[in-house]
């Protein structure tokens, strides 16, 4: 064998090992917990929507590795094969066309496309369809910087209460979570919350709920789900809304029903009654409009 095949078959074997670490490492780390849900910062069944949101972005990634690895693979496949060869004078033939590979190459892509609009589409219809009958329906209102909620009377919401946030300090010392406004969902209950601003724009954000909506002043937006896993969730406002957006923090706490209602009651016992409504909207834009 000469030196020239020698070192082509070195190149070989180092190509070959190479590809096989690679596709290793990519099949060992399929198997921790995280790729399960595509390293997002929740799991299915938290909400109604939250397996539909995973199963969505995993099989896109699912979809767009296989598609990398292939592309990636001709790439590699054509950079060896018709390399320059040593002693090689000229160009090489030159192909004007190839109708079979331009068939092919733009009908792949193509077919690819509609299908990922497929389902984004119809993923994307489910998530933010509003049931036209709720069990419940809350006003959820950012202000600079806290939140407040108005509990809406409907099918599980006799009578309309209130709570209103103050803003978190963030001054160094550790925060006393059980101050921060919470909002409280009953666990099962179809759920829809109307989203509002009383000044800027804010952006309402639960990461374990995987979704996240912007609060426009003077414009209603909506976010739909039924909680299924009881427990309390950080949330956030996710949109630079002044010089304390890092201090407008809530939680959530998804309780029982009956939790829910001795919520409820405890607030209307307090004198909570009725709604924080848009007079203490203070956008000078909307109150000349008012």
């Amino acid at each position: 064998m000469s030196s020239q095949d020698r070192t082509g078959s070195r190149r070989v074997k180092v190509i070959s090992l190479t590809g096989l670490a690679v596709v290793g490492a990519l099949a060992l780390s399929g198997c921790t917990p995280e790729t399960k849900t595509g390293w997002l910062p929740s799991s299915p069944g938290v909400t109604s929507n939250t397996g539909r949101i995973i199963d969505l972005w995993v099989n896109s990634w699912i979809a767009v590795l296989v598609v990398g690895v292939v592309t990636w693979g001709l790439m590699i496949w054509c950079i060896i094969a018709y390399r320059r060869r040593k002693g090689a004078v000229g160009f090489p033939k030159q192909v004007s066309y190839n109708l079979p590979l331009e068939i092919f190459y733009t009908i792949i892509p193509l077919f690819m496309v509609l299908v990922f609009f497929f389902f984004t589409d119809r993923d994307t219809k489910a998530i933010v369809a509003i049931p036209a009958n709720p069990d419940v329906t809350i006003d959820v209102v950012g202000k600079q910087w806290s939140w407040d909620f108005n509990y809406l009377p409907g099918n599980d919401i006799k009578d309309a209460v209130y709570e209103g946030g103050v803003q978190a300090h963030l001054n160094g010392t550790a925060i006393d979570m059980n101050k921060l406004p919470t909002l409280y969902l009953p666990v099962n209950k179809t759920t829809v919350l109307q989203l509002n601003s009383r000044d800027v724009i804010h952006s309402f954000w639960v990461p374990a709920f995987l979704e996240k909506r912007d609060m426009i002043p003077g414009k209603t937006n909506y976010i739909s789900f039924t909680p299924t896993a009881e427990g309390t969730y950080e949330g956030k406002c996710a949109e630079l809304c002044g010089e304390y957006h890092s201090e407008m923090l809530f939680r959530v706490k998804v309780v029982s029903d009956s939790e829910f209602q001795s919520h409820l009651a405890s607030l209307k016992t307090a004198g909570y009654t009725g709604s924080l409504d848009a007079k203490y909207d203070r956008n000078p834009d909307l109150t000349d409009k008012k």
